[in-house]
């Protein structure tokens, strides 16, 4: 794992780095605009909250949801996801605060609005997945 994040509680790298993988998906499925495989980083009963304030419960409504901003006023948005922290809440369940930076379609850093996501995720049979989420849209901050 990286030395930039805060690992809190006894996690595995193992399983540090199954949930970063997890984080690095949804970050592909968003820049390739797949809202399926986007839908499937989440557990079949889930849910969250969009950067838009709306609640999506399982991975059918993130899917139903994701597809039209997709291919509307997301198609020429792109992101890097950076995993900051992951908090041991209980054996099988992590806490993982992500900080979501704007990107061109390179990778390369530029101006927008920036995201900070927190994200619980749990070990299910499937592997680990998200079961709760709220994404934020944040402005970044002056110059």
């Amino acid at each position: 794992m990286t030395d930039d994040i805060l690992v809190v509680g006894d996690i595995p790298a193992r399983t540090q780095a199954a949930v970063t993988d997890v984080v690095k998906a949804l970050e592909k499925a968003f820049n390739t605009k797949d809202p399926i495989a986007l839908s499937e980083q989440f557990a079949r009963q889930t849910s969250w909250s969009n950067a838009m304030g709306i609640r999506l419960d399982g991975r059918r409504a993130i899917a139903e949801s994701a597809a039209p901003a997709m291919q509307g006023f997301l198609r020429d948005s792109y992101a890097r996801y950076n995993v900051v922290k992951q908090l041991e809440i209980a054996p099988g369940v992590i806490a993982v605060n992500v900080a979501q930076t704007p990107t061109d379609s390179s990778g390369n850093p530029v101006e927008g609005a920036h995201g900070a996501a927190l994200y619980v995720f749990a070990e299910q049979e499937d592997g680990w997945k998200i079961v709760a989420g709220q994404n934020t849209a944040i402005e970044p901050p002056p110059a």
